[in-house]
């Protein structure tokens, strides 16, 4: 069958895709970067009026410039904003014209089993699209910067498909809004993104006003685990943290956390998963005092911790 305008009908599934491609394709740049006599490549997504493209900070490594270059076959060169390791994100600004912004949306609304429609530059294929599903949520990331070491929450797992040169590409929903930037491919049928939340429009914000993130940093590995039946009720948090090591010398060290506490709020607020302190680490709690109550041998038990920039304890 064909229609009026002498296309053949496309089913609502290719609707969709589709879509999204001629809305994200223009969008989407292909990313050459050179630094210390190496060449790499990857992908950035447009997201203001001005020029700025988010990717991964993988992609950009140490180099300061590089070349973008866009599906309509439009090359500016960039020069790198800001570069955060710890969430693998970083800001770059064209120094010509781009094409207008990609929406960002919330990847905190999604759910498992949703359509999504990855764009990328594939082993240097601009502008290729890929689709599938939110394959899971939650998935946790280990990244590593000098001595630091983090790990980015609520990774995006996707069976779209991925390869070398995506990195940094769009991840986006049914509406054509940004979800997650492509970060990591894991195995076949098996690739993750960076979320895009709130946390990381925090990051992105710090990025372009100080070209990097300052952390707070208290020292202390912990893992969600449910909270005593018995608790669960009057506390109204299903989970919380057990701190697993404190580090020695640290602020969770001086402050007298202890591995086997579990941690219940911090600054007021529950802690169910590594993220809850997390989004807590920013540049404002540095330096002031952070009150945590934790759950120890059956008693409550309230510690002030005072974190430190981050940098400055791993120096």
């Amino acid at each position: 069958m064909i229609s009026d305008s002498g296309e053949p009908p496309l089913d609502a599934y290719s609707r969709v895709v589709s879509a999204v491609a001629r809305e994200l394709t223009p969008r989407v740049a292909g990313l050459r970067v050179r630094h210390a006599g190496r060449e790499g490549a990857g992908s950035a997504v447009t997201f203001t009026a001005d020029g700025f493209l988010l990717t991964n900070a993988h992609v950009v490594g140490g180099a300061r410039t590089g070349q973008a270059a866009f599906a309509d076959g439009t090359t500016t060169t960039f020069t790198v904003v800001g570069t955060d390791p710890l969430s693998d994100l970083a800001v770059v600004r064209a120094d010509g014209d781009t094409p207008g912004p990609a929406s960002l949306g919330d990847s905190d609304r999604l759910v498992t089993g949703q359509l999504v429609v990855a764009v990328g530059n594939p082993l240097g294929l601009a502008g290729s699209v890929t689709a599938g599903v939110v394959s899971a949520l939650g998935r946790s990331l280990p990244v590593r910067s000098g001595a630091a070491a983090r790990v980015i929450e609520d990774v995006i797992q996707t069976d779209a498909a991925l390869n070398p040169g995506n990195s940094g590409g769009a991840l986006a929903d049914s509406a054509g809004r940004v979800v997650g930037v492509s970060t990591a491919v894991a195995g076949v049928g098996l690739g993750l993104a960076v979320p895009v939340n709130a946390t990381t429009r925090r990051i992105i914000g710090a990025l372009m006003r100080d070209g990097r993130v300052r952390r707070a940093y208290l020292g202390l590995v912990a893992a969600p685990v449910p909270v005593p039946a018995a608790l669960r009720e009057r506390l109204g948090q299903p989970e919380a943290l057990r701190v697993a090591e404190v580090v020695p010398g640290s602020p969770a060290g001086r402050a007298g956390l202890r591995p086997g506490d579990l941690v219940l709020t911090a600054g007021g607020a529950p802690v169910s998963h590594a993220q809850s302190l997390q989004r807590l680490m920013f540049a404002e709690a540095i330096g002031r005092p952070l009150q945590i109550t934790v759950l120890r041998n059956g008693a409550m038990v309230d510690v002030i911790a005072e974190p430190v920039e981050l940098d400055s304890e791993r120096a």
